[in-house]
């Protein structure tokens, strides 16, 4: 694996983006010689962090959160803010890393592991795991809007893959609705909404594969199934 990944997943970084920043400073060495940005290692070698020794951790775990609005999809803030982020969340796990991202304003479930195959195949396209989200659009919400969300619109980075619309339920002052989505493009969804014209009022993620938000509170976590785990594998 990328030297990168393995930083990452030991949780000598926060993020592979940190770790290569460790690399590029020379911090980090391979065997004894100082390793450069680019460099795979199979495990088995002695990796050294500021002199310490960096290890995989020797257990995974998987876990459930429901983040709540405001919290950062990372486990450290840029150096010069103090935001809170899903680390202030979670438990002291070697290489807990999050398996895709939910932007500051968006809640519900998120799946965190430090199992590395795993993280990639969740936010990887080609694996093909729905994800659920629960929109609240502010009214009016026409039909003809809806039905080019459905369509898939065309965004600045190229068009998104028409996405699943379900339970459609609109009262006086707003309209709920699901959507299904396989693709984890930055904010699509909001971007999706604001090129169709609709205001968007809240998102919340429900679903990620087999694995349901449900009645998990806002900021609490919980271990995943084995059923759980098997499918999403």
């Amino acid at each position: 694996m990328r030297l990168q990944a393995f930083l990452a997943r030991a949780g000598a970084a926060p993020s592979r983006r940190k770790a290569e920043a460790l690399i590029e400073a020379g911090r980090v060495t391979v065997n004894g010689g100082t390793a450069s940005l680019g460099s795979s290692v199979s495990g088995d070698e002695t990796v050294l962090l500021d002199g310490q020794r960096v290890l995989l951790p020797d257990e995974h775990a998987y876990l459930a959160l429901n983040k709540p609005a405001a919290y950062l999809t990372t486990l450290k803030d840029e150096p010069d803010k103090d935001r809170p982020t899903v680390a202030d969340l979670m438990p002291d796990i070697p290489g807990l890393v999050p398996a895709g991202r939910l932007d500051a304003g968006t809640t519900g479930l998120l799946i965190l592991t430090n199992d590395g195959p795993l993280a990639h195949r969740i936010t990887h396209p080609s694996a093909e795991i729905e994800k659920e989200y629960r929109l609240t659009l502010k009214n009016p919400a026409p039909q003809e809007a809806l039905s080019a969300l459905a369509a898939g619109p065309i965004l600045e980075d190229g068009k998104m893959s028409p996405p699943t619309l379900s339970r459609v339920y609109k009262t006086t002052d707003h309209t709920t609705l699901h959507l299904t989505i396989h693709e984890g493009r930055n904010r699509i969804i909001r971007r999706a909404c604001v090129a169709v014209g609709l205001n968007l009022l809240s998102l919340c993620r429900v679903r990620v594969g087999s694995v349901e938000l449900g009645d998990l509170e806002r900021g609490r976590y919980r271990p995943l199934t084995a059923a759980e785990l098997g499918a999403l594998r």
